[in-house]
């Protein structure tokens, strides 16, 4: 049991539109519900605590296509993550709020390009969450980490030397080892943004998009529906690194077998080969890569000789792009994504507010920030603790159902969707709750 919902609580109302946390759950997200951020409470809190219970609220998700955003696709294997260019003048920090928990948020502000872009507009999502929460008992102090690890280290301590109970970035997975060594040095909670596995521990939390969570659920999906060959092809690089390690285990797991697997750099020939040679014992191929290169694969093996028509094409959130949508080769294929509803929903308030596009990752800072405002209202003395942060129910936030894992990753409840040439559908809508 994690502690009792507080009863007296009511959500800030505007007309027909409410602010605060979802506390009860009878709707369900996909295709044709918008979740908790639907037409009924549009402005209500993307929190849905789960306070001892299991969660069944609605859950709505989150994906569209970023071409549109000023930074690359934080889903794409191939453009590069934020990175800070020239660096500019060091940004004050700057405190907003007059609640008594005080909760750092770390970002790297006065970075260039577009590290700069997308820290901007996660601070603005962050006001946005503040505003949007009823009466928050919280002061959000906002740090400029410039980008660097040096930089973040010094954030952190100059946030812990000010009372701050838990820190909620960086952004850069380099930043986050020097962030957690003053957190520990403190007993504080970090909640980063890094989509790097390999920086998350216990009491180091990612609230970001990893793959394998795409990997799983699209896995799931397939088995249950009776698919039991897999044979993938991945792209030699650190996300494919991360999305062949998920499949490995995900497909004996669910009773299935691998029967090929092949990786390709620059020259996609000889993988190309041995795929389109083992595509006769098989009934699934997941082809995980962005969706410029995605869209080429596809064509490379049916110009080998592959008909993708006779088994089940499957991928990641990467896929979500109008080449994979226009494609004719890609028609009919299933990934694993957040619904777009929820981001959708947010898009337009934060257009209403800020007068232009929000980043991809905004939504991140949002629910990081709806957290832990819900966790201050809720659990007194133990709001920020392991004990709450790693409740197995989870929480839902704009992106949908996520918890976080003992190890400091975190899993989210996702959508499955079809390719069509009109663009995606859900075939299979965000889960209502955890599994244990």
């Amino acid at each position: 049991m994690v502690g009792a919902f507080d009863p007296k609580f009511r959500p800030k109302t505007s007309g027909n539109k409410t602010s605060g946390i979802k506390t009860s759950g009878t709707e369900q997200s996909g295709a044709g519900k918008s979740g908790i951020l639907g037409s009924k409470a549009s402005r209500r809190s993307a929190l849905g605590l789960i306070l001892g219970a299991p969660l069944l609220g609605a859950c709505a998700g989150v994906q569209q296509s970023i071409s549109q955003f000023s930074v690359p696709n934080p889903f794409s294997s191939s453009s590069p993550a934020p990175t800070a260019g020239p660096v500019g003048p060091q940004q004050q920090s700057v405190a907003i709020g007059t609640g008594n928990v005080k909760v750092a948020l770390i970002l790297p502000l006065s970075a260039g390009g577009n590290a700069g872009v997308a820290a901007q507009s996660m601070k603005n999502a962050s006001e946005m969450a503040l505003a949007e929460f009823l009466s928050p008992n919280l002061q959000l102090l906002i740090k400029d980490d410039a980008g660097s690890p040096q930089g973040a280290q010094q954030a952190a301590q100059l946030a812990v030397d000010e009372g701050a109970e838990i820190i909620l970035g960086p952004l850069f997975a380099a930043s986050v080892p020097a962030v957690a060594q003053v957190a520990r040095a403190r007993n504080i909670s970090v909640i980063a943004f890094s989509t790097d596995s390999s920086v998350a521990s216990r009491g180091v939390y990612l609230l970001s998009f990893l793959p394998e969570s795409d990997v799983n659920r699209i896995v799931d999906y397939a088995a249950g529906t009776g698919k039991r060959s897999f044979v993938a092809m991945l792209p030699e690089n650190a996300y494919g690194n991360v999305v062949e390690a998920a499949f490995k285990q995900a497909v004996p797991r669910r009773g299935g077998r691998v029967v090929a697997f092949e990786k390709y750099g620059a020259d996609r020939a000889t993988a190309t080969r041995n795929i389109v040679a083992a595509l006769g014992q098989a009934d699934s191929l997941l082809l995980a890569d962005d969706g410029e290169a995605v869209v080429s694969v596809a064509d490379g093996l049916v110009a080998a000789g592959a008909n993708l028509k006779n088994l089940q094409l499957l991928g990641t959130g990467l896929w979500d792009n109008p080449r994979v949508f226009g494609s004719p080769h890609m028609q009919g294929g299933l990934y694993a994504a957040p619904d777009p509803a929820g981001f959708r929903a947010f898009a337009a308030r934060y257009r209403s507010k800020y007068g232009g596009e929000p980043v991809r990752t905004a939504t991140l800072a949002y629910d990081a920030v709806a957290l832990v405002a819900a966790l201050s209202r809720t659990q007194g003395g133990k709001r920020f603790t392991s004990e709450v942060l790693l409740n197995a129910s989870g929480f839902a936030g704009i992106d949908g159902l996520f918890r976080f894992r003992a190890e400091g990753t975190n899993e989210r409840g996702l959508a499955v969707m079809r390719v069509t040439s009109g663009g995606p559908t859900s075939v299979a809508g965000s889960p209502r709750s955890f599994g244990a």
